[in-house]
């Protein structure tokens, strides 16, 4: 039987067990063994990581062929017009390559939102906006990348959902075990 971890990765924390400079690790977290991330989630970003003790899930899970849906919430600056969101819908070139079609709708703040620390950094002339994007790829930092190219940069990013896996009531810095 397959053991699968969700963790509500916390912001700053390196998706790995080693610890990087100036950075806590997994290992401040877990004290479970024999686990390895089914993906990454970048220090800077936030929310559903998933970690299991069996390869080929981990591979079903992380492997792009799969094309897993990863749900996104992501507060931006600035309020994304029709234009921005349809642009993000059809795909925008990041880089040298053009990624592949989203669901990007705006939405309320996150219901039962946990604080980050050290908090987004707001403009007082400049509101922000919260905008749902659910994607079927996960090049290196593509959210924070496709939404700066309708010129909407991210200042926080929170991972909700991996397929049917979800957050929900899962507090930022915990974790939750399961047997598949």
């Amino acid at each position: 039987m397959s053991r699968l971890i969700l963790f509500n990765k916390p912001y700053g924390v390196v998706s790995q067990f080693t610890a990087v400079s100036g950075h806590c690790s997994l290992k401040d977290f877990i004290s479970l063994s024999g686990f390895y991330a089914a993906g990454r989630l970048d220090a800077d970003s936030e929310g559903l990581l998933l970690l299991t003790d069996d390869g080929s899930l981990q591979n079903r899970i992380s492997h792009p062929k799969y094309k897993l849906p990863k749900t996104y919430w992501a507060q931006v600056e600035g309020i994304p017009n029709k234009s921005a969101l349809k642009q993000l819908r059809r795909g925008v070139m990041i880089k040298d390559y053009k990624t592949q079609p989203a669901t990007a709708e705006l939405m309320s703040v996150p219901e039962n939102l946990w604080p980050r620390t050290p908090s987004v950094r707001f403009r007082k002339h400049i509101p922000t906006a919260w905008i749902k994007l659910v994607i079927h790829e996960g090049k290196n930092r593509q959210v924070r990348r496709m939404t700066a190219a309708v010129g909407h940069p991210t200042l926080r990013l929170i991972r909700f959902a991996i397929g049917d896996y979800s957050l929900n009531d899962l507090a930022t810095g915990s974790w939750r075990l399961c047997h598949i």
